[in-house]
C-alpha cells in the first residue's frame, strides 16, 4: 500500500457519515460537470490534461447514470459497489497526471485535490445504512426505514 493510499483510507474511515444517496448523486453530477469544464478550459494549453479531464468526467457521468440511487438512469450498479469504485478512483486520481504526462503542472494539482475531495465524499457517504438509501415509491422519494 502506498503512502497516498494509506492516507486516503485513513481519511475515508474517520469521516462522519452524513451524505445520503440522493446527495451523493447530486455531488456526482456536479463532479462530472466540473471535469467537463476543466477539459474545455485546458483544451488549448494543456491538451493532455484536457484529455484526462474529459475521460474523468465521462467516467463519473456514466458511473452515476448506471448507479442504483435516486438520480441513476439505468440502475445496474449497486450503490455500495459505486462506493468501492469511487474509493478506487480517489486513489487513482493521484496517478492521472503521471499517466497522462502532465505531472508538475497546475492541472496536476486539480487531480491531486480531486483525490482528497473524492476521498472525503466517499468517507462521508453512508453506503450501507438503510437511512442512506432512498427508495422510489409511486414516483415520490421516501427515506427507507
Amino acid at each position: 500500500m502506498t503512502l497516498t493510499s494509506a492516507a486516503v483510507e485513513q481519511l475515508e474511515s474517520h469521516m462522519p457519515k452524513v451524505v445520503d444517496a440522493r446527495t451523493h448523486g447530486i455531488i456526482d453530477y456536479c463532479h462530472a460537470a466540473f471535469f467537463f469544464g476543466m477539459a474545455w478550459l485546458w483544451r488549448k494549453n494543456q491538451p493532455r490534461a484536457a484529455t484526462a479531464a474529459l475521460l474523468t468526467g465521462g467516467f463519473i457521468l456514466v458511473e452515476s447514470m448506471l448507479t442504483d440511487y435516486p438520480l441513476g438512469v439505468k440502475k445496474v450498479i449497486p450503490f455500495e459497489t459505486h462506493g468501492r469504485m469511487d474509493a478506487a478512483f480517489a486513489g487513482a486520481s493521484f496517478m492521472v497526471p503521471k499517466v497522462f504526462g502532465f505531472e508538475g503542472t497546475t492541472a496536476s494539482k486539480v487531480f491531486t485535490g480531486n483525490g482528497f475531495a473524492e476521498s472525503a465524499v466517499v468517507g462521508m457517504t453512508d453506503w450501507n445504512s438503510e437511512h442512506a438509501r432512498e427508495e422510489e415509491h409511486d414516483g415520490k422519494f421516501a427515506i427507507a426505514s
